[in-house]
């Protein structure tokens, strides 16, 4: 994957609860990384089609894999299009160097 290709900023953040100073639990978001990553949105072209298992993902993101981190299915992925929960996560190829996130765009209410 190409550097020039990786042009989405993403923020890589884990949900934990949050006790505030009354005394009440409110979910809290925490930045575990910001990186870029190559963002593609779902549309019917033949890789997809193979993806036909994951039929919630509406959008895939590609990026390095960040030394230290495991990327969970518990984590949510925010970009300037919006909030995506992670549905499935995987190394490319094996090899260590890119994680794939198939995600599912989170609808707001409000």
């Amino acid at each position: 994957m190409s550097f020039g290709k990786m042009n989405t900023t993403i923020d890589l953040i884990t949900t934990q609860p949050v006790k505030d100073t009354e005394g009440f639990i409110s979910t809290g978001d925490t930045i575990i990384a910001s990186v870029r990553a190559y963002k593609e949105d779902r549309h019917g072209n033949e890789s997809w089609k193979n993806r036909a298992i994951f039929t919630n993902a509406s959008a895939l993101f590609r990026f390095r894999a960040i030394p230290g981190i495991v990327v969970k299915t518990n984590m949510v992925i925010v970009c300037d299009t919006g909030r995506y929960n992670i549905v499935s996560v995987e190394d490319v190829k094996g090899r260590g160097m890119y994680t794939e996130v198939l995600c599912e765009r989170m609808e707001t209410s409000g």
